[in-house]
């Protein structure tokens, strides 16, 4: 049976969470001109900027799946106290003020000896935002992957070893086909946060300047009106993008 009251009163409180997000979002671009918009596109500093937000947050993502996934699937199939609290630890990252991820970064990756041992310097490039990046973020694709792992039921892995495959083969035919929309979705999001990481990066690399960084460097220089034009811009591009995404994984899911 409806309840009218349940339903109105949920409704609602809907209407209110979606007018708080929505607000700022719609101020900020009916706030802007195109001419604005057009003009900042044509800067350097802001192409560059983008370009650099962008592959550092691919890297990032890369690396992530690469070293997360398997990490993942161990999670899901282990049972024991270890994996238990590795899966706690790894959402440390998410709790943590951003800022003091960036200075326990620092403390690792600002090391001239291991930048000597590696031939790799993190501090001020593109290699230390991708880490900054990774370690604030990999902890949505690694839950995603885990509960996506978890859906698939341990049964079929046994069934394709009993038929003479092998633990590389089942995961491959079996287990990862299944728990691939899981891993897609987790690694959009560890992608969009990424993209969206400032306080960790601005300690590890101010320079070269992702998108969050110039927007932030651009409003305590000049005002909101300067920093504006750029957020909308990253506004437009990360939801173009994402929407895009979203309809590809609805789609598959179909």
């Amino acid at each position: 049976m409806k309840s009218p009251l349940f339903e109105s009163l949920s409704a609602l409180l809907g209407v209110i969470i979606l007018l708080f997000l929505i607000l700022p979002l719609a101020s900020i671009t009916i706030g802007t001109t195109p001419s604005e918009i057009l003009k900042t596109l044509t800067e350097k500093e802001v192409i560059e900027s983008i370009a650099v937000t962008f592959w550092s947050a691919l890297i990032a993502t890369v690396f992530g799946t690469i070293t997360g996934i398997p990490l993942a699937y161990l999670t899901a199939r282990k049972k024991n106290i270890a994996f238990e609290l590795i899966e706690a630890g790894m959402q440390v990252p998410i709790i943590i003020p951003h800022s003091a991820a960036g200075i326990a970064l620092l403390s690792v990756f600002g090391s001239q000896k291991l930048e000597s041992i590696t031939g790799v310097s993190f501090m001020g490039s593109v290699v230390g935002i991708s880490a900054a990046m990774t370690f604030v973020s990999v902890p949505f694709l690694y839950n995603s992957a885990v509960e996506a792992f978890r859906s698939v039921a341990a049964p079929l892995e046994q069934m394709a070893r009993a038929c003479g495959d092998g633990p590389f083969r089942s995961f491959f035919r079996i287990t990862l086909p299944l728990a691939t929309r899981g891993i897609i979705s987790g690694m959009i999001m560890m992608w969009a946060r990424g993209i969206s990481e400032f306080g960790a990066v601005i300690i590890i690399a101010y320079h070269p300047m992702i998108a969050p960084v110039l927007i932030y460097e651009r409003f305590t220089s000049f005002g909101l009106d300067y920093a504006r034009p750029v957020a909308v811009i990253m506004l437009f591009i990360c939801s173009l993008i994402f929407m895009s995404l979203f309809y590809f994984t609805r789609r598959r899911k179909c």
